[in-house]
């Protein structure tokens, strides 16, 4: 395609890789259970993900109202009431509304149509055409005067030239073109398929980019929720503790800086409630951005963060699923296969390309008699002189297979490299997880022992103060590890290709 530019559909093909690769964008089945899922066979691997949709959800969502904007541009606005919405839900309408993904489809549908006509330039040219012609001719005119055969026996004796002749003519052809043997073509047209599938994989690489984007989304904010309920919880713990001093104050049973102590504290715990308010609201921004609603739609999200181990993390097992369902290295390989017809297409100049060429029809005066007509050519080309040109062209398109072959390889070992990593993060996080449950539940105790202590009068407030810091601080922690965890899934089950489909699966839900 880059190389045979003399060729028109050769050159047609060129420019449809040109436009597959402005596509290339990188690089649900139940799971048995205590394991990742089992590879499918390679044969259906590309079919199920092309065919892949979120489980269980035909979520749709329709706009309260629309305006038109500059250039006629439509707006949708919000409902007024939140918007029930769980993950799979998200996803569906990420999928369907997420502007990224739209402008991949309609590249597709531009590159798809630069294969129509490139099938088009290779079938037969087959041509009817049908035609009346009605012609007056001046005979005098083009010097065809009785004079002119005046004392020559050309013309029968007492004929007289008519100078106007009137002539009606009427014509049906069919025509073909057709090259019966041309190897280079012929071998790109078998690339053809290969060079579709490099376009589809590159638009459902953008797929696995999409789920992975809502999800991390749909985790944040529910890990945001669950910092802003902590915060609203420990605002009002904070808030008893400084009504209690300060009436231990009034009765004369305590101290000013306790009281004072603890109205520092709380409306410290008040910033931190609108903080973490202000972050849920902006979480809710960013999650309408990726799935395509207006930006003002308010979202109540109906899936509570899941928590589930993993049980069995086989590598090997991963590895043969990313192999297999890896939408980068399923469109490098279809490219490798692409580049191979190209070798052997340049290699195929060399030969001879025969061609064929003629028509067929009757012509004759207009409701007269007619005869039939006809040519038959037959063409055989043989290149001459051309070895040098060829063989630079082989050189470059071996050099460009090899290059391919070699991202292949470094592929496969990124890959490698990625699930053994993203295989760390899940086990890491999940023992984080474990370790800040612990810490909760040891700085509540020691919250509640204090609090009894404090009631009692046997101590201030201070380390009352302490304890709910603590308490703050280990539940902060607890959900981030629990985020990072359900991140940390999510991006294996990316790494193995299969995030469309399975993301369920390993989340747990």
């Amino acid at each position: 395609m880059r190389l045979l530019k003399k060729s028109t559909s050769l050159a047609m093909l060129a420019c449809f890789a040109a436009v597959g690769t402005r596509l290339a964008a990188q690089s649900p089945q139940h799971t048995p259970e205590g394991g990742l899922p089992q590879a499918p066979s390679a044969v259906r691997a590309l079919e199920d993900e092309a065919l892949a949709t979120p489980a269980g959800s035909s979520f749709k969502f329709t706009a309260a109202s629309t305006e038109h904007g500059p250039g006629g541009i439509v707006i949708e606005n919000p409902h007024d009431a939140p918007l029930a919405i769980s993950l799979d839900d998200a996803i569906a309408l990420g999928l369907d509304r997420n502007v990224r993904l739209q402008y991949d489809r309609a590249a597709q549908k531009e590159a798809k149509g630069a294969t129509e006509r490139l099938i088009g330039s290779l079938m037969p040219d087959l041509r009817a055409s049908v035609s009346s012609e009605a012609q007056e001719i001046n005979l005098a005119g083009l010097g065809f005067k009785q004079s002119l055969f005046a004392g020559t026996n050309l013309l029968p004796p007492g004929f007289v030239l008519n100078p106007i002749v009137k002539v009606n003519t009427t014509e049906a052809m069919l025509s073909a073109d057709q090259q019966l043997f041309n190897m280079p073509d012929f071998e790109l047209f078998r690339g053809l398929k290969s060079e579709i599938a490099v376009i589809d994989l590159t638009t459902l690489s953008g797929h696995g980019d999409l789920v992975l984007a809502v999800g991390t989304a749909y985790l944040q904010m529910l890990a945001d929720q669950a910092n802003l309920a902590n915060a609203q919880a420990e605002e009002r713990a904070t808030q008893t503790l400084f009504e209690q001093s300060k009436a231990r104050l009034d009765a004369g049973v305590g101290t000013n800086l306790d009281a004072l102590r603890a109205q520092v504290q709380f409306q410290q715990r008040q910033q931190e409630t609108i903080a973490a308010a202000a972050t849920v609201e902006k979480d809710i921004i960013q999650l309408n951005r990726i799935i395509g609603l207006p930006a003002a739609q308010k979202l109540e999200l109906t899936d509570p963060a899941p928590f589930s181990e993993i049980q069995d993390m086989n590598l090997d097992r991963a590895k043969a699923t990313a192999y297999l369902h890896r939408k980068d290295l399923l469109a490098l390989q279809a490219e490798i296969d692409v580049a191979d017809k190209e070798v052997r297409a340049v290699k195929y100049q060399r030969l001879p390309t025969l061609a064929f060429n003629g028509f067929y029809g009757v012509l004759g005066q207009t409701g007269g008699l007619y005869h039939g007509v006809f040519t038959a050519m037959g063409s055989l080309k043989f290149p001459i002189f051309r070895e040098a040109e060829e063989r630079g062209q082989e050189e470059q398109a071996n050099a460009q297979l090899t290059s391919l072959r070699q991202r292949e390889a470094d592929l496969r070992v990124t890959i490698d490299a990625q699930i053994r990593a993203s295989m760390l993060d899940v086990q890491s996080s999940y023992e984080s997880v474990q370790v800040a449950e612990s810490n909760v539940q040891l700085a509540q105790q020691e919250l509640s022992d204090e609090r009894d202590r404090f009631s009692a009068g046997i101590d201030t407030n201070l380390p009352v103060e302490d304890a709910e810091a603590s308490v703050t601080s280990a539940q902060a922690q607890l959900v981030q590890a629990l985020f990072q965890y359900n991140l940390a899934k999510l991006q294996l089950a990316r790494n193995t290709g299969i995030i469309e489909t399975r993301y369920r699966a390993y989340l747990g839900k």
